[in-house]
């Protein structure tokens, strides 16, 4: 059996202290911990769904907002994401996934393509759910795609209620995820792109 592809990430700046571990083949277990609970609930959309483990934790000033802890747990998420997937051979590259959740459908594509790209289509229909400024959303995958090197594409398909539109992404991510990182073993060694490099 191969080596679990694990890594962690301290992030410590003025106005966040963030921990991140992660094992991309995991079974989905977390442990989170970032002083927002939506955030929490989506993460572990990620972790369940992406069959990855992922424990973090947070401390931000979220006496100001909830906008630099959001942020950069995307950005130390990122980090992890690119470190644990180590040189990418033998992966399968790309990922999707279609994901319901009654009303809404939203779409999910990955690459790791070591190109840092995001686009997000989500016509949220209202600007919050509970105290989540949903804004955040994109601002926690801009993150995560700039430091993970993935080109990312998410569309919010259809939806009316703004939470499960929101969760229907990060479930897709999380399936589009284990997807684009699993080894594929007739691959074996190669790295999946003709220029030899990702």
């Amino acid at each position: 059996m191969s080596t679990p592809r694990t890594a962690e990430i301290i992030r410590n700046t003025n106005e966040t202290k963030i921990h991140v571990a992660i094992n991309l083949d995991g079974t989905g277990q977390q442990n989170l911990a970032t002083g927002v609970p939506f955030l929490d609930h989506m993460l572990d959309q990620i972790a369940r769904h992406g069959l990855v483990d992922l424990d973090i934790q947070a401390q931000g000033d979220l006496q100001i907002d909830d906008h630099h802890t959001v942020e950069d747990v995307g950005i130390a998420l990122g980090q992890a994401i690119f470190q644990a997937i180590g040189d990418k051979k033998g992966i399968r590259r790309y990922g999707h996934a279609y994901v319901p959740l009654d009303e809404s459908l939203s779409r999910v594509v990955i690459d790791f393509s070591g190109r840092p790209y995001l686009s997000f289509h989500v016509p949220f229909t209202r600007a919050m759910t509970g105290r989540f400024d949903l804004d955040l959303v994109r601002e926690f995958f801009q993150g995560l795609v700039n430091h993970a090197r993935i080109s990312l594409h998410i569309d919010n398909l259809r939806g009316d209620n703004a939470h499960h539109q929101c969760e229907t992404v990060f479930k897709a991510f999380g399936r589009a995820l284990r997807m684009a990182a699993e080894l594929d073993p007739r691959a074996a060694d190669n790295i999946p792109s003709t220029k030899g490099t990702l």
